[in-house]
């Protein structure tokens, strides 16, 4: 008999068995959000179609048995225009061929064999007719009776193989190109793209096909490379009969990067837009419907939310992908990481609150036909906040995503969605770097002069009068000032709520007077001096492979907070007397290891952003002390104790997840070990920093890390260079001596 299962027991089995991550929280806000939006999509429709009508009320050949006039204006494209321009511009397109080096030299390969052979003459006394069975055995109908009977009585045979040998060389080197015998009708009829790759090294050439050589024209291709030598007569008799047989193609059609070439083109063609100035007659009463006026009427009717179940079914269908494409940008797939439960709700909560904001606006009269709805909805404040607080790449989704949907929702009609769109996108790139909030104000700036082209670009589109501009031109610039300032208001309480490791915050942390840094420096200086030498370390290491620099100064600067707890029993705490030569090594491993774990409780305690405390818990990752566990196995043989455990003498934590993570943790190995040198020459540096980080490879720690062997070279630069710096004074370069 089967059991029956209470809802808890229902809903666990069901959360363990959905193949993707499943939390509560963050589910039921989307779900509010989604359904908050939905009734607003719901609610906003509009039922008056504008004096449109039916678009089954006409028909293109038809009388008009009524005018139907533009209550607003609208755009709409013009796909049989756009399709002609996309044609022109696709017959624009080369065709991409490809050298092959690997076709080159297995020509080059096969004439080297035959020139071998033919040069056997001269070697072995052959009579005419074994040199010419020779030769046929090899390469069977490829040269005439009459050719090798040249080529054996040829008394200087060995210049003219080599004459030979050059003349293909460069024939090969221009080019045999195999053209396909269709596909290529719709391209650039005049040139193709020939691409060269040498090494690491790519060339592009562009040569019209009156210049190709395919294998049918090679003769006249080797004539014109003997015709511009000094070479004899009987030479050029001789030589495209020997070299025909090797000729074949070297150069092929990439029908790939054609294909991509044409699609690449396709994007980059701007469709053909028209516009429908508001009042214009679309459809007049009495005279036959043309094609072009169906486009406006049905251009106008999509402009306009209508009333039947199918336009109702078609807003709720392309909301609903928005919010699932908003949710898959959300995914860890996409950004790297899961987001936290916080991240989730704000996100939420600010998609919410911008549909509704414009859904008020649209009701506002502003005084002025000109002046969009999304003028007054900030725009760049609800995607700067994300863009600061978790990430650019987001943001730059919500700047996308968030004006369609008002767009969709009927708030926002095309003016202003270009407007928000155009906001939106800015917002989400004009904070990359920023550091300082003066910075925000620049950004302000920046919004502002973009929203004011937008809008110049509009009110051009629209006819505007030129008094118009003005007063337009002033909200658009003032939305980005105050989007710029609003998020100096909101971004200290967010990024406290979400706990977000953000330039702003991360630069308040790296000040060495924080409380904490203070104490660290009190009651462990030598922790305190390794751990800014880990930060300076750490920091240029991250610069030069692209990492976070600013997140990794300031988690090596929190790194070893938990050595405050037992400062004395750290090396770099240490003077004359060392407090684990009185304990047992297991001992003196669970002091060792403790300080991680004071660590995270310290940084937790203090609420510091999860990324710093990732460092803090993953700086050892979970490697093994091996001092004391080796001094452990000793005293084990010598006294004969139980088996040494292993786990006891290895780090609580996790091996780095990130490379910031990664860098902190080769720094901190790094700074501690140098300090063991004696005489650090940069020879020795680069060694011994090479040895550390080989055996930090072989024991897993950078497995999870995403640093590849050259990020790690570069890493092992950047700390040589600092560490140069330091030891300036120690360290001898080489032929230092020479000019004493």
């Amino acid at each position: 008999m089967k059991k029956k299962l209470n809802p808890q027991e229902l809903f666990a089995l069901i959360k363990k068995n959905i193949p993707f991550s499943f939390r509560t929280g963050p589910a039921l806000a989307s779900a509010g959000a989604f359904l908050f939006t939905l009734a607003v999509v719901l609610a906003n429709i509009n039922s008056n179609r504008g004096g449109a009508g039916d678009l089954e009320d006409f028909e293109v050949g038809k009388v008009a048995d009524r005018d139907v006039t533009a209550d607003q204006s609208a755009t709409y494209e013009d796909k049989e225009a756009t399709r002609l321009r996309q044609e022109a511009q696709e017959r624009q397109v080369p065709a991409v061929f490809h050298f092959s080096e690997k076709a080159s030299e297995e020509i080059r390969n096969k004439w080297k064999r035959f020139a071998a052979l033919a040069a056997s003459r001269t070697d072995g006394g052959l009579s005419r007719e074994q040199y010419m069975q020779l030769i046929h055995d090899e390469f069977p109908g490829a040269f005439s009776a009459e050719t090798l009977d040249v080529l054996y009585k040829t008394p200087d045979l060995q210049e003219i193989l080599d004459q030979a040998g050059s003349v293909l060389s460069a024939v090969l080197e221009k080019g045999i190109f195999a053209i396909p015998p269709t596909g290529l009708d719709k391209l650039n009829h005049d040139v193709a793209e020939l691409i060269r790759q040498q090494n690491s090294r790519i060339e592009r050439e562009r040569i019209v096909y009156a210049a190709i050589t395919t294998r049918d024209k090679a003769g006249e291709a080797i004539e014109r490379q003997i015709a511009a030598g000094s070479f004899s007569a009987a030479f050029a008799g001789m030589v495209p009969a020997l070299l025909l047989p090797f000729i074949s193609e070297n150069v092929f059609y990439s029908p790939e990067e054609t294909v991509q070439r044409l699609i690449e083109t396709k994007m980059k063609t701007e469709p053909v837009i028209k516009y429908i100035e508001r009042g214009k007659r679309v459809i007049k009463k009495g005279f036959i419907i043309t094609e072009e006026e169906m486009m406006e009427l049905r251009a106008l009717n999509l402009s306009l939310p209508g009333k039947d179940i199918r336009s109702i079914l078609s807003q709720i269908l392309l909301l609903s992908l928005i919010f699932v494409f908003l949710a898959f940008f959300c995914s860890k797939t996409v950004q790297g990481r899961s987001l936290t439960n916080s991240e989730v709700y704000l996100i939420c909560a600010l998609s919410a609150l911008y549909i509704l904001g414009a859904v008020l606006a649209r009701g506002l009269s502003f005084g002025s036909d000109y002046i969009v709805s999304s003028l007054v909805i900030p725009t760049a404040l609800v995607v700067m906040l994300p863009a600061i607080l978790i990430s650019s790449r987001l943001a730059l989704v919500l700047g996308m995503v968030l004006p369609l949907g008002a767009f969709f929702t009927g708030s926002y009609d095309t003016p202003s969605y270009v407007l928000a769109l155009v906001s939106g996108v800015a917002a989400s790139f004009v904070l990359q770097g920023a550091q300082k909030r003066m910075d925000l104000i620049r950004a302000g700036l920046i919004i502002a002069a973009a929203n004011c082209t937008a809008m110049i670009a509009l009110l051009l589109g629209q006819r505007a009068s030129a008094g118009t501009y003005p007063g337009v031109l002033f909200w658009a610039a003032f939305n980005g000032l105050a989007s710029g300032m609003l998020v100096l208001g909101f971004l200290p309480p967010l990024e406290h709520a979400l706990n977000a490791a953000t330039a702003f915050r991360l630069i308040e942390l790296s000040d060495l007077n924080t409380p904490i840094l203070r104490r660290l420096f009190t009651a462990a200086p030598g922790t305190y001096s390794h751990s800014i030498m880990v930060a300076n370390l750490a920091e240029a290491a991250c610069q030069d492979i692209g990492a976070n620099a600013l997140l990794a100064r300031v988690g090596a600067y929190y790194h070893d907070l938990g050595k405050m707890e037992n400062p004395e029993y750290f090396v770099e705490n240490q003077t004359d007397y060392n407090k684990h030569d009185d304990i047992a090594p297991r001992l003196s491993a669970t002091v060792i290891r403790s300080h991680v774990k004071f660590g995270l409780e310290k940084a937790r305690q203090m609420g510091l952003p999860r990324e710093v405390i990732d460092i803090i818990g993953e700086h050892h990752g979970n490697s093994v002390i091996t001092w004391f566990y080796n001094k452990a196995l000793k005293q084990e043989n010598a006294d004969g104790k139980s088996p040494v455990n292993m786990e006891d003498f290895t780090y609580p934590g996790t091996p780095p997840r990130s490379r910031e993570s990664a860098v902190v943790m080769l720094a901190d190995v790094t700074e501690a070990a140098v300090r063991t040198l004696d005489k650090p020459t940069v020879a020795r540096l680069e060694k011994f920093i090479q040895e550390l980080f080989n055996a930090k490879v072989e024991h897993g720690q950078l497995a999870r890390s995403e640093l590849t062997f050259k990020d790690l070279e570069t890493i092992k630069n950047a700390f040589v260079r600092v560490l140069v710096g330091y030891y300036h004074s120690r360290i001898e370069y080489p032929n230092q001596g020479a000019g004493k």
